[in-house]
């Protein structure tokens, strides 16, 4: 069987090793709630694939640690 090679970008990533465990600066101003506390790592991640592309995560993630993916006309 072979397997197919595409590669999928989601709107929103959060890297984990700048995230601070406990944080939910960008959770709490998601308007969606796409973004969630992982209850193992105590850190942000993107739970569902839904984002309007508004922004107020990133800018206030403290570190940066999110990052918006969307197309430069689009913003």
């Amino acid at each position: 069987m072979a397997l197919v090679n595409n590669r999928a970008d989601v709107p929103v990533t959060i890297n984990e090793s700048k995230c601070i465990e406990g944080c939910r600066l960008c959770v709490d101003m998601c308007p969606l709630d796409s973004l969630a506390i992982n209850p193992d790592s105590g850190k942000a991640y993107m739970h569902v694939d839904e984002c309007w592309y508004c922004g107020p995560c990133a800018a206030r993630c403290p570190t940066g640690a999110v990052t918006i993916n969307m197309p430069y006309l689009l913003r």
